[in-house]
């Protein structure tokens, strides 16, 4: 890529970032253009689709997400892996308001410009989730799907204005129901002496 394409592209993922952080995944791909100083024809020349745009925007945080797994994994213990992976990763999914619908159809549709992250997501996920399993501290009757599917659930709960409050609150309440006696007692805030 040349490198006025290259600052072009850069600057439309920086405005887009905003643009869609204030009106959600539905965002208008004129309003992106506009306020980048851009062409929509210069825009679509980079993000044929507003799925290829969300695309690039979420890849950054999924990708980090990703190593971030792979770090907890031999750094926490399973339980605790896994209930902070699930918290940083409804907090990325929940950055740009509406893109949970569209996270969860593109994992279905092998021609999503979402659906390679989305797969890593859920394999991330899985991951984290086996390694509890397989410690005792995680239910065995959900699997890495049901995970990926109580992600979505979490980050929709957030972008309720009516719920938003509550988000914490019950994320805990999820988070508490995917592990075992054992893993919440092993989780449990230690009494101050």
């Amino acid at each position: 890529m040349r490198a006025d394409a290259k600052k072009n592209y850069d600057h439309l993922l920086v405005v887009a970032s905003a643009v869609v952080a204030e009106q959600g995944a539905d965002a208008s791909l004129r309003d992106v253009a506009r306020r980048a100083g851009v062409g929509l024809g210069t825009l679509y020349r980079h993000f044929p689709t507003r799925e290829a745009l969300l695309e690039a925007l979420l890849r950054a945080g999924f990708d980090e997400l990703a190593a971030q797994a792979a770090e907890l994994e031999t750094s926490s213990s399973p339980e605790e892996a896994l209930v902070s992976w699930l918290r940083d990763c409804v907090a990325c999914a929940h950055e740009y308001r509406g893109v949970v619908a569209l996270m969860m159809a593109a994992i279905e549709d092998t021609e999503s410009a979402l659906h390679a992250s989305c797969v890593t997501m859920r394999a991330a996920a899985t991951r984290l989730l086996a390694r509890a399993q397989a410690a005792g501290m995680a239910r065995t009757d959900i699997d890495g799907t049901d995970l990926f599917a109580l992600i979505g659930a979490l980050t929709w709960l957030g972008d309720q204005p009516s719920l938003a409050r509550r988000a914490d609150h019950l994320f805990g309440v999820v988070a508490s129901a995917i592990l075992t006696d054992q893993a919440r007692r092993s989780c449990a805030p230690r009494p101050q002496s």
